[in-house]
Order: structure tokens, then C-alpha cells, then sequence
């Protein structure tokens, strides 16, 4: 894989599923290890991970 810089991967991660998101953060710890390109893969995938998560549990919410 191409070495992206945070400028390249930011314009294209926004439009990245969590799954996505996940293997570049697996690529990076295992290839470049760039500290500040890791912490911003995981907070991204954190995001998307939280919403999956919110949408799950709130189908189980019981309406009034």
C-alpha cells in the first residue's frame, strides 16, 4: 500500500466504512507505526464503532 500522508487519508476517510477504517489501522500498526496517523485511524474508528453501537442498543429501547 501507498504511504498516505494525514492530508491524503483524511480527504478519504470520512467516506470509509468501519470496517475500512479498521484495516488501515491494522496496516499502520503493522507497516509505519506513525504515532499520530494511529491515534487518528483509531479515533476515527472509535466514531464509527460508538454509532454502530448506539443504533444497536437504542433498537432494543422500548417506546412509550
Amino acid at each position: 500500500m501507498k504511504k498516505l500522508t494525514w492530508r491524503e487519508l483524511n480527504n478519504q476517510l470520512s467516506m470509509m466504512s468501519e470496517g475500512d477504517v479498521w484495516g488501515l489501522l491494522e496496516a499502520e500498526k503493522f507497516g509505519e507505526k506513525r504515532a499520530s496517523v494511529l491515534q487518528r485511524l483509531h479515533q476515527r474508528y472509535n466514531t464509527l464503532r460508538v454509532a454502530r453501537e448506539r443504533i444497536e442498543l437504542m433498537s432494543l429501547a422500548v417506546r412509550p
